[in-house]
């Protein structure tokens, strides 16, 4: 039952096929990050029946920032995610990647979600390769997973079951699996919220580090203001399906907590949730 659910998940994200791949040219994958892409948001709105979930959003994203997005639950932040993922399509509006459509089969993004959803019955490394999709089984694709998992400090458990490592971990590998086909723009959708304080921070880290080793854009929501002033180039707060607040974080990098330049960010975040014009009520961010 839980293999089956497992299973559907990852079928809806297009990250395991659901026939044998197709024979693929036989050229051995390269490992060669293709840098970050340029996100062009425009009127972008999307119902659920009658109700809707973002209206009229524009956003534009340069190639290879980091942009964090916070809000409340149920104000469109993980179904804007969704979209730019290519895992939904808008009810109306453009979502352009380098001026292109994103549903025409570029294929450039991947997506990082709340709970790692690995599979069980496969090893680390083939649970890494499963981000390859169609070319899962080309010359080159274990090296590329162990080079992620390298990427990850988990080069050392790529025959480890799922099952034997902590939640950090299995993260981590989610992380490799996300990145394993190099891709131009990845969407994390609040990973690190179920991870203890320390282990949140190291992976923020780990995030950060492959975010400017691999140069690709990343778009990331969280409820956490701290770690969208620590990670993010740019934070946005969507309210109502719009963007509410903007605020570009011109602090070098590595930032400390607790230091008077994140801390005034912070602040004036805060402030502004905390007022007459933001949340008042603070359940809304449970």
């Amino acid at each position: 039952m839980v293999d089956d659910i497992i299973v559907r998940a990852l079928l809806d994200e297009g990250l395991y096929p659901p026939l044998p791949p197709e024979p693929v040219e036989e050229i051995e994958i390269v490992d060669q990050p293709p840098g970050g892409v340029a996100v062009t948001i425009r009127n972008l709105a999307k119902a659920f029946g009658t109700h809707t979930v973002l209206h009229g959003l524009d956003l534009h994203v340069p190639p290879g920032q980091f942009l964090t997005v916070i809000g409340k639950s149920g104000c469109g932040k993980s179904t804007l995610l969704r979209i730019l993922a290519g895992l939904d399509q808008p009810t109306s509006g453009d979502v352009l990647l380098d001026g292109r459509p994103a549903d025409d089969g570029q294929h450039v993004a991947r997506m990082m979600f709340q709970e790692p959803r690995l599979l069980p019955w496969s090893r680390v490394i083939g649970n890494v390769e499963v981000g390859l999709g169609a070319r899962r089984n080309a010359p080159g694709a274990e090296r590329r997973a162990l080079a992620k998992l390298a990427a990850v400090g988990l080069e050392s458990r790529a025959n480890d079951w799922p099952a034997v490592l902590s939640g950090g971990q299995r993260q981590r590998v989610a992380l490799a699996r996300a990145l394993a086909s190099s891709p131009q723009l990845l969407a994390l959708d609040e990973p690190l919220g179920a991870l203890d304080a320390l282990t949140r921070i190291e992976m923020q880290a780990l995030v950060e580090e492959v975010w400017r080793e691999q140069g690709f854009t990343a778009v990331l929501v969280t409820h956490d203001v701290t770690e969208a002033i620590v990670l993010g180039d740019r934070v946005v707060l969507i309210e109502d399906g719009i963007i509410k607040l903007e605020l570009n974080v011109d602090l070098p990098r590595p930032r400390r907590r607790g230091s008077p330049e994140v801390a005034a960010l912070e602040e004036r975040i805060l402030r502004y949730l905390l007022s007459d014009g933001g949340y008042l009520d603070r359940r809304a961010w449970a």
